[in-house]
């Protein structure tokens, strides 16, 4: 395999309404992440993702976009932005930008133009079906909950909204839209980002027929649809690689199968994808407002399948626990307690970080930030949160219930500002926060991380300097050794003659692992736990959370 560039990259994402606050306004800017380039610079990562900057009306937190070619004043000024490219690339760091082009928001000058008449240019710029105000299309779910069909009084049709009431679908079909997309692209492009993450790009394709679902929410109709990739090709072939652009496509609800042809390098589509598989195993029945512990027998198959799948047909996977989206991993599948906290970050951080493919790191990661623990529903802020907290009563269950699923599943639980030190606001603002922070900010920051040389911070550090001297971890075949019923995760990682070898276990109590193949070991690269790693290469038992990498050669 020939290694590219990129594929030693890490990423780190912002979020940047709480990243960093520099005017005191209570919401994260450019100047605030401008501030950090030199914390960036210290944690070693190669590029960093900005979560959407344009304006927006912030009914889903800038992911309704209501002018693409320019900056929400929230954020700062066009210049400003130019400034922060200029000095991230000045210290080697690249910047890739968000882009959300399956929908916009409704309040975009073309869904105002498209909902006063059918005959506007813009109206075939969104999804529209017949119907009366009483009966929507289809039965179709928007993944907020309720209809994904909108009511538009003034034409008397409904336009289709998978998401937000007021994240109104582009139709791509539309060969005029396509063009304005390749227009905002290249504009952006040409100012010089150096990446473009793709938000639910693999739901742009819709059906020519819209139909009922009697088996679920609608979304086997429009996920993965027959267009995406031709829809991919045309955009790479325009703008992608001219430009020389790392992307990157999330892809809600999607296959194996359709993320190896979207990032074979063969087809010229996508750099990878992020897909979300591993990150449903504590959803009880598929349902991620039912609650359940973390299946480990299940996570440690969806990501051992990924790996096996994607490296035999030449696919590459985008790596991650956490994005805005999410819950903190460590409050979710490791342990947010006082004593195994860290252990636990760090060993999430080792098994993510010793897989093929691409690490995205999602700010306050790198030092073990948790879900906030709020106690009353009016602390979130979140719409899918505050609706699902209202439907879930609908469906039958009570506050508290209701309570318990969304404080553990609310995409807040990742939105909490960024704690940098323990002065007051966590030194993200000088004013009130736009949403509450996390009341251990006082023990878990920045500041205190640095001050101690086996923080998570310094491991993350190493992981990241790791992937740009081990070839092996970027090349390296997949072998998986434990089995489904253990706590422990152990696999390798081979090429040529050369392993890396990878335990962990995710539990707290101690695990006795035994190896089916013993390798000649060169070197312990990396473990959490003070002191020399066991070197045993037949049973070893690994304490609560521990996690190893060595480096070796093969048996023969």
């Amino acid at each position: 395999m020939t290694i590219e560039e990129w594929q030693s990259y890490s990423v780190y994402q912002i979020y940047p309404k709480s990243f960093n606050d520099a005017n005191g306004d209570g919401f994260g800017d450019i100047e605030g992440i401008r501030e950090k380039i030199p914390y960036l610079k210290k944690l070693g990562i190669d590029m960093i993702w900005i979560t959407p900057i344009q304006p927006s009306p912030q009914k889903d937190n800038g992911y309704d976009i209501s002018e693409y070619c320019a900056i929400n004043p929230q954020y700062g000024t066009l210049l400003e932005f130019k400034q922060l490219l200029n000095d991230l690339h000045e210290v080697g760091i690249k910047l890739m930008m968000d882009m959300v082009l399956n929908h916009t928001s409704t309040e975009h000058q073309w869904f105002q133009a498209a909902k006063q008449s059918r005959s506007h240019p813009y109206h075939d710029y969104y999804i529209w079906q017949e119907g009366t105000p009483a009966q929507p299309p289809t039965n179709w779910q928007s993944k907020f909950g309720g209809s994904s069909w909108g009511y538009n009084e003034a034409t008397a049709e409904y336009y289709l909204h998978l998401f937000d009431t007021t994240q109104a679908d582009l139709n791509w079909r539309n060969p005029s839209v396509r063009a304005e997309i390749k227009k905002i692209l290249r504009f952006w492009a040409e100012l010089g980002v150096d990446g473009f993450r793709l938000d639910v790009i693999n739901l742009i394709s819709k059906p020519t027929l819209f139909l009922n679902d009697d088996e679920g929410d609608g979304r086997r109709f429009y996920t993965d649809g027959k267009q995406v990739e031709s829809y991919l090709k045309e955009l790479n072939e325009e703008i992608f690689s001219p430009y020389g652009i790392l992307t990157v496509g999330e892809m809600s609800s999607t296959s194996m199968a359709a993320c190896i042809e979207y990032t074979k390098p063969a087809n010229n589509e996508l750099s990878m994808t992020f897909n979300f598989h591993h990150l449903k195993v504590d959803y009880r029945d598929g349902d991620k407002w039912q609650l359940m512990p973390m299946n480990i027998s299940a996570l440690k198959a969806l990501l051992s399948d990924w790996q096996r799948g994607m490296q035999a047909k030449g696919g590459w996977n985008a790596l991650f626990w956490c994005n805005h989206d999410q819950p903190r991993i460590v409050s979710r599948y490791g342990n947010d307690s006082d004593e195994y906290r860290e252990l636990s970050a760090k060993m999430l951080a080792l098994v993510l970080h010793g897989l093929q493919g691409t690490p995205y790191i999602y700010q306050g990661e790198e030092i073990g930030m948790t879900n906030p623990d709020w106690h009353a529903i009016d602390e979130f802020e979140d719409v899918e949160t505050l609706n699902q907290f209202e439907l879930i009563q609908q469906k039958g269950q009570t506050a508290d219930e209701a309570f318990a699923a969304v404080s553990a599943r609310s995409r807040d639980n990742g939105r909490t500002p960024v704690q940098w030190d323990a002065s007051q606001q966590a030194g993200f603002t000088t004013g009130k926060p736009w949403l509450k922070i996390a009341s251990n900010y006082t023990k878990i920051n920045v500041a205190e991380c640095l001050s101690r040389a086996d923080s998570i911070f310094y491991f993350y550090q190493k992981l990241i300097a790791l992937r740009k001297v081990e070839a092996t971890l970027i090349t390296g075949q997949f072998r998986r050794y434990d089995r489904p019923e253990e706590g422990v995760f152990a696999y390798d990682r081979i090429a040529g003659d050369e392993v890396i070898r990878v335990v962990a276990n995710f539990t707290d109590q101690p695990v006795v692992f035994e190896w089916a193949t013993p390798i000649h070991l060169a070197e312990t690269l990396l473990t959490n736990y003070e002191g020399d790693a066991t070197n045993d290469q037949t049973k070893l038992t690994l304490r609560p959370y521990e996690s190893i990498m060595w480096k070796g050669t093969v048996v023969v």
